[in-house]
């Protein structure tokens, strides 16, 4: 007897609820993805390398299927639109391929906004063909700044950034057209506000939001997503504007039947639309912190329209939210526990050793590891969400210590990098592009006050003994900071001076001066890699 299957895009780890789902419901997968070595290819029934840009190649494929194809499924691709195209040519449920197209390429998104009056920035279409006319002195000269630019068919944040000046512009541009599959960016007003990530299910007409995170955005001028919170921690009379101004842009685009996600940022003037995907969250929203915090399987809900059958849960638990003048009923799978997701991150280099992984992984709370990156890996300070090292996700019935496990769990894990690395120095030098100024930023950031205070106590301390514990020489000055300035991974000072002294009892003799100018730039990875250089040509 033939067996049902779900045909999946995508075969990395964003993709890993989407083929449990599937085997939970029943279904036998079939996975298709242009890498045969993804992540998730082994847990496939069956796996066919097709890429999934390739649209009638993909249609072939669900085609040949006949009738034991019930349903086309991502989560966390940009691939949407594929989804729809697939479902339109073979009579399966999904968004409309035109509504899809206008949540997957941002300048249909945003001229949808505009002919609609939905709340979203000022933009407009740059080719890599326009790009010499607009740094014409009189075009460039009449720009205001700062602006955002992105490419308008990515995600991940790649390509995404922030222009503060005319000096970034050409090399911002150049890069987001670079991450383009088109050769297309937007240029956008930029929007000043905290930024949320929705979740939600379009069914029937209604709209039942599944997911409500703060996200943690830093390191200007990209746009770095260090974590999400579950569930938010805004008011209600601001979370209801924001899912308003959701539910009005969801409308603009024409999604009908499936998911819709949205980054949505609270401004002076109100909610303003990021963008909306036709698609579930990545970033282990979807898969992991919700269905943690609220109990609910989201994947398996948002498959089970996909396969023209009733999302008995969410109908059954979800409740009314009394949002007027919305297009649709409003509705919300509540959170009932708290979930938090943060990442490590790191300095440029290449990796030599990882300490404290499996003691941020046995932190009460913890749920989940993921490591991207290993021993041998070059690691940079990230540009994008993809140039993360690793994440931890947490779960309590209290929101504090979910924040407090993921982040001292970051805390925890140490990368420490191979000496004699130009980029390593490079970074420890305070080098920067002329398009990237402060970027980079240091590990601890002193006032200038403090940091004069602290070089003069450190000129005065000489050096710091051969194997002396370096947690015992703490200027003065620096006492009061020690266990409030973090890094990046949320470590302290102090902890970072207690981490090299357990990581380094055997240190060589170091200049103290020296020792403090880098752990001020480069933390616990920079007083490593100075460590262990010491005694190589004298290099510091």
């Amino acid at each position: 007897m033939d067996e049902p299957y779900i045909l999946i895009l995508g075969a990395g780890l964003m993709q890993r609820p989407a083929i449990e789902a599937a085997r939970e419901l029943g279904f036998r997968t079939l996975v298709v993805d242009a890498n045969p070595n993804a992540l998730c290819v082994p847990f496939a029934d069956r796996f066919e390398p097709v890429d999934l840009k390739d649209k009638d190649a993909l249609v072939a494929l669900a085609k040949s299927m006949g009738k034991n194809l019930a349903a086309v499924f991502t989560a966390g691709t940009d691939f949407s639109a594929s989804v729809s195209y697939v479902a339109e040519k073979c009579g399966l449920n999904a968004h409309s391929y035109e509504a899809a197209l206008n949540a997957s390429n941002k300048v249909r998104m945003r001229s949808c906004f505009e002919r609609d009056g939905i709340s979203s920035p000022k933009f407009q279409k740059v080719h890599r063909t326009q790009i010499a006319s607009l740094i014409a002195p009189e075009v460039i000269g009449s720009m205001s700044f700062p602006k955002v630019v992105k490419p308008v068919d990515n995600m991940g944040a790649r390509g995404c950034r922030l222009i503060r000046n005319r000096d970034e512009f050409l090399p911002a541009v150049e890069d987001a057209v670079r991450f383009s599959r088109t050769g297309c960016a937007i240029l956008e007003d930029y929007m000043e506000g905290p930024e949320f990530s929705i979740d939600s299910i379009v069914y029937d007409g209604t709209l039942t939001i599944t997911g409500f995170a703060d996200r943690h955005i830093f390191y200007e001028p990209y746009f770095i997503e260090t974590g999400h919170t579950m569930p938010t921690s805004v008011s209600d009379e601001m979370k209801s504007a924001l899912i308003k101004t959701f539910a009005q842009g969801i409308k603009s685009l024409g999604l009908t039947s499936g998911v819709a996600k949205a980054d949505i940022k609270y401004t002076a003037n109100g909610p303003m639309i990021g963008e909306i995907a036709a698609r579930l969250s990545g970033g282990y929203m979807s898969g992991w912190t919700y269905p943690y915090a609220s109990g609910i399987n989201l994947t398996k809900e948002a498959m089970l329209i996909a396969l023209g059958k009733k999302p008995e849960t969410l109908l059954a638990q979800r409740k009314k939210l009394p949002i007027d003048g919305a297009p649709f009923e409003i509705y919300d799978l509540p959170c009932v526990k708290n979930s938090a997701e943060r990442a490590w991150i790191s300095i440029p280099g290449k990796v030599s050793e990882i300490v404290g992984l499996e003691r941020g992984r046995e932190r009460p709370f913890v749920k989940n590891t993921f490591t991207r990156s290993g021993v041998s890996s070059i690691v940079d300070f990230p540009r994008n969400n993809v140039e993360k090292c690793g994440n931890f996700i947490s779960l309590s019935e209290k929101k504090e210590l979910a924040v407090e496990s993921a982040e001292n769990a970051v805390s925890d894990v140490v990368l420490r990098l191979e000496p004699e690395c130009a980029e390593t120095d490079r970074f420890l030098a305070g080098e920067c592009q002329k398009s990237e100024q402060n970027f980079p930023p240091d590990a601890f950031e002193l006032d200038e006050k403090l940091r004069a205070e602290l070089e003069q106590s450190a000129s005065k301390m000489g050096v710091i003994g051969a194997g002396e514990k370096v947690a015992k020489k703490i200027p003065i000055c620096m006492e009061k900071s020690a266990d409030n300035l973090k890094d990046w991974n949320h470590r302290s000072i102090r902890k970072t001076l207690d981490l090299f002294d357990e990581i380094c009892p055997e240190h060589p003799e170091m200049d103290a001066l020296q020792f403090w100018k880098i752990l001020v730039r480069g933390g616990i990875q920079g007083i490593l890699y100075y460590s262990d250089g010491v005694s190589h040509k004298d290099r510091w």
